[in-house]
């Protein structure tokens, strides 16, 4: 039987996918993106309502289509995002695949061998390099004390909450306080819902410093461009993405004190529960003094730029979200809840996600299940990783610095594909 050998095929009609997309079509690579359900995705249904990306939108433009003609320092909601993905596929006619879950990727010789379920359909694909950018948010990460908990509790998961509404009348714990879980807990609370936050070490940066958004002072002082092999401190590279949001303007910043002041009760990180009690570990305040000490450090960072930059910037204005608590009273002191007398109806599973990517059936996955990769390379030639942590840099966990990573990457198979003769797909 014959079957079309692709230069490339990509797997993920996200960000990252069709930003690879994009630089492929620029360099005349024949390829193919599938992506298991419909273009961006995760975007449409894993976000709540209220939702805004925490980058403004002249960070977050796809190579080609920048948004800065649309409103560049606004915060896009998630339909936006998505309609623009529609858009950027129909301008440059980019050949994605919607409803195409790739359930296999095998290699023979040189060729990748693709298998993919489309429609109730089996259909089998060839290339001579794979691109993965389904990313790591494609399957709930729920820690194992969500067994305990009694039936009578509704439990979410972040990617299934979208409004108060969907949740039964009471009190609601969200577990997790990164960017999810202070966000979402920021909206429950708007909507006057009594809400326990069960925070973890994670830091915090400020919205807006002296006259500039956080991201692009970041980004201007090469914060986002340390390697993972330069970092000294192992704990670096699993830190949590800075609390930080984009609902509330361009100048809003969001902390675990004013989510206390808007009356979120701040608990320590959750420990175990039973069918009657859910416990938190004493540790509450520890958390709010990490973010407080990194928004400080990243505001000194920024200072120091500036005077050996020699910038005329805006000088410092004292940000009530961003003041730091040094005692910690806004810390709950606690540490354990029971079900039916603090009236807890819902909890929602701000924990994250991990990478479904059982359906490479090739050794590239070390012991603890991490990627084996160097530059978004994997140790297979031929296959590729984007949208992942620390693939380049410490930006390519940012749109910025996918949109990079899928150029690099790119560039890297053009430079291996420019003596071949496959510029379309071939019959074999």
């Amino acid at each position: 039987m014959k079957s079309t050998v692709f230069d490339v095929i990509v797997v993920g009609a996200g960000f990252a996918g069709l930003s690879a997309s994009y630089f492929l079509k620029k360099y005349g690579l024949s390829h193919i993106v599938f992506e298991r359900g419909r273009i961006g995705e995760s975007w449409r249904s894993q976000r709540w309502d209220s939702f805004r990306l925490n980058s403004i939108n002249k960070l977050n433009g796809l190579p080609g289509l920048d948004y800065e003609e649309k409103e560049p320092d606004a915060f896009a909601t998630a339909p936006s995002y998505v309609s623009s993905f529609e858009e950027y596929v129909s301008k440059y006619n980019l050949p994605v695949e919607e409803n195409s879950k790739v359930i296999s990727i095998e290699k023979k010789g040189e060729i990748f061998n693709v298998t993919v379920s489309s429609n109730d359909l089996i259909k089998n694909y060839s290339a001579k390099h794979v691109i993965i950018a389904s990313g790591y948010a494609s399957e709930k990460s729920i820690p194992s004390i969500a067994k305990s908990i009694p039936a009578n509790v509704r439990q979410l998961h972040t990617s299934e909450y979208r409004n108060p509404d969907v949740l039964p009348a009471g009190a609601v714990l969200v577990v997790g306080s990164a960017q999810s879980g202070i966000q979402v807990a920021e909206d429950l609370i708007n909507a006057g819902r009594k809400v326990y936050l069960s925070t973890s070490m994670v830091a915090r940066v400020p919205r807006w410093y002296r006259g500039k958004d956080i991201m692009v002072w970041l980004l201007e002082m090469k914060f986002f461009d340390m390697k993972a092999e330069d970092i000294t401190e192992p704990a670096m590279l699993n830190m949590k993405p800075p609390q930080i949001t984009g609902t509330g303007g361009s100048r809003y910043t969001i902390s675990l004190q004013t989510l206390a002041k808007k009356g979120g009760v701040l608990l320590g990180k959750t420990d175990h529960a039973d069918e009657k009690n859910i416990f938190f570990q004493p540790n509450a305040a520890m958390h709010i003094k990490f973010a407080d000490g990194f928004s400080m450090k990243v505001k000194e960072m920024i200072d120091g730029f500036i005077v050996q930059s020699k910038l005329n910037a805006e000088p410092p204005i004292i940000d009530e979200a961003d003041r730091p608590d040094e005692n910690a009273v806004c810390a709950s002191a606690i540490t354990s809840l029971n079900f039916e007398k603090d009236n807890i109806k819902s909890i929602i599973w701000c924990t994250g996600f991990k990478g479904d990517f059982s359906y490479i059936k090739l050794p590239v996955f070390d012991e603890e299940g991490n990627v084996r990769q160097k530059d978004g390379e994997a140790v297979i030639p031929g296959l590729y990783f984007l949208g992942l942590p620390w693939l380049r840099n410490r930006k390519s966990v940012i749109l910025y610095g996918t949109k990079q990573d899928a150029e690099f990457i790119v560039d890297k198979i053009h430079t291996y594909s420019k003596n071949s003769t496959h510029a379309m797909p071939i019959e074999v």
